[in-house]
């Protein structure tokens, strides 16, 4: 796993009346601070990505869909520099991945559905001077192929 990145196995709680999954909570050993919530969808098979942040921690849970989530260490003061880990995230297995600051993630759009991502930000997003450093998903620099692996 790459330093400082964690993964939390989420509880679905349900009854007749439907279900409740808790993503975050304050007390939580992961969570640092608040900063905003946000959602966003990807269409099946659709890779947004890559991008990383200097001061921004995001807590990111698909709560709708299946996604592959991946994350690439950049960060060359880390011992796990260059390492890159996949997620498979979702309604079939619901976990929240939080991505500290320096380590490059996108995802993909996995299954038949537009997948919906809920975002837990400790610092909110500042419209003059974004928090957000991009490079093609298809990025040389990036030791990733998204291709579907077939097997």
């Amino acid at each position: 796993m790459i330093q400082d990145v964690v993964f939390k196995k989420l509880r679905v709680i349900a009854d007749e009346r439907g279900y409740l999954m808790e993503m975050l909570r304050v007390d939580d050993e992961l969570f640092d601070k608040f900063g905003q919530v946000y959602m966003t969808a990807v269409y099946p098979n659709v890779v947004k990505g890559w991008h990383y942040h200097k001061f921004q921690t995001d807590y990111m849970a698909c709560v709708f869909g299946m996604i592959k989530l991946v994350l690439f260490d950049a960060r060359q003061e880390s011992p796990t520099y260059r390492e890159v880990n996949e997620f498979f995230i979702g309604d079939k297995n619901p976990g929240l991945v939080k991505i500290p600051c320096g380590v490059y993630h996108g995802f993909k759009g996995a299954g038949i559905q537009t997948a919906l991502i809920v975002n837990t930000v400790n610092t909110p997003y500042n419209y003059e001077n974004p928090d957000e450093f991009r490079v093609e998903w298809n990025s040389p620099d990036v030791p990733y192929n998204w291709d579907l692996k077939n097997g």
